[in-house]
């Protein structure tokens, strides 16, 4: 029984390996979860559409170093989180932010979420304290829940309670637990940074069951797991879909250089190095005609374009 619960884990014994990128991303982002509740708080609407352009060279910054899979889950996440939000706040009413609104920072935060779970998924450290980690999170996301129905809590959250339980299933049947543990820590810490700050609130009754839910509920965590299991089902398919685009763009006489074109998000790097390439080429073409044309004054070269 246990060792079915714990297939999708790794092994205890399994090779890990520590990458400061990993690090970097996930205290990066939960700094920024702290600075922008504190910036956005007092904050108009234009400031929440800077923090939307802060968070999205942020996010294209981390990617570039990522793998086109992970870009691409990261498009998905986005594109489903941006449908979410005006669902589940501004149609049902589930939580609503200061403006009634969707924040322009919030989709592309949800971007920084998932890149920092997948992040704190792949490091070392949850690699190898596994199940240490998925005892510690059980014990305080249970605790809370628990809290929240008995009674004692000032406003109840049988909502969060039912979330919780639908976080073991997600956590245990999942073929990605770790991602969702990593889940776990950040969006507990922004649910409650952004609570406290007033940012949003949520609803004392939730909008689809009727239940009592804390602001947070106790088992938040498992929207963000929706939207990580969406991106990384997402992602393959959507990497598919363009894979046929571009073959489909070839069999209809397209050349290469064009259909690289359609696919430049695919490899940033490679585009902005076939860029260096041709420009360092261009460059030395220019430097060897100056060069020459200085050893042979009497040589003058016409310009191309005589008009």
């Amino acid at each position: 029984m246990r060792s079915r619960l714990l297939r999708h884990f790794p092994q205890i014994n399994a090779a890990y390996a520590h990458r400061k990128r990993d690090y970097i991303i996930a205290a990066f982002t939960f700094f920024c979860v702290a600075v922008c509740m504190t910036f956005e708080v007092s904050g108009s609407l234009a400031r929440q559409y800077a923090l939307g352009c802060i968070a999205l060279a942020c996010l294209v910054g981390f990617l570039l170093g990522e793998s086109r899979e992970v870009r691409l889950q990261v498009v998905v996440a986005v594109a489903f989180t941006t449908i979410g939000e005006y669902v589940a706040s501004v149609y049902m009413g589930g939580y609503t932010y200061r403006f009634e609104n969707v924040p322009a920072y919030v989709p592309l935060g949800h971007g920084m979420v998932y890149l920092s779970s997948i992040a704190l998924a792949r490091s070392g450290l949850f690699i190898r304290y596994a199940r240490a980690i998925t005892t510690t999170v059980i014990a305080v996301c249970g605790v809370w829940s628990i809290w929240g129905v008995s009674g004692f809590a000032e406003q109840g959250d049988s909502g969060g309670a039912l979330l919780f339980c639908v976080f073991l299933v997600c956590l245990f049947k999942g073929r990605s637990p770790l991602v969702y543990l990593a889940a776990f820590f950040i969006t507990t810490w922004l649910e409650i940074l952004g609570t406290a700050a007033g940012a949003w609130r949520w609803a004392d009754v939730d909008p689809v069951f009727g239940l009592s839910q804390g602001n947070p509920p106790s088992g938040v965590a498992v929207w963000y797991c929706l939207v990580d299991a969406v991106a990384l089902g997402g992602g393959p398919l959507l990497l598919r879909g363009l894979n046929y685009l571009s073959e489909w763009f070839q069999s209809r006489g397209y050349t290469p250089k064009r259909v690289g074109r359609f696919s430049v998000f695919l490899n940033f790097r490679e585009f902005c190095g076939n860029v260096r390439e041709v420009f360092q080429a261009q460059i030395l073409l220019i430097s060897q005609a100056i060069s020459t044309s200085l050893k042979k004054p009497d040589h003058v070269v016409e310009p191309l374009d005589k008009t």
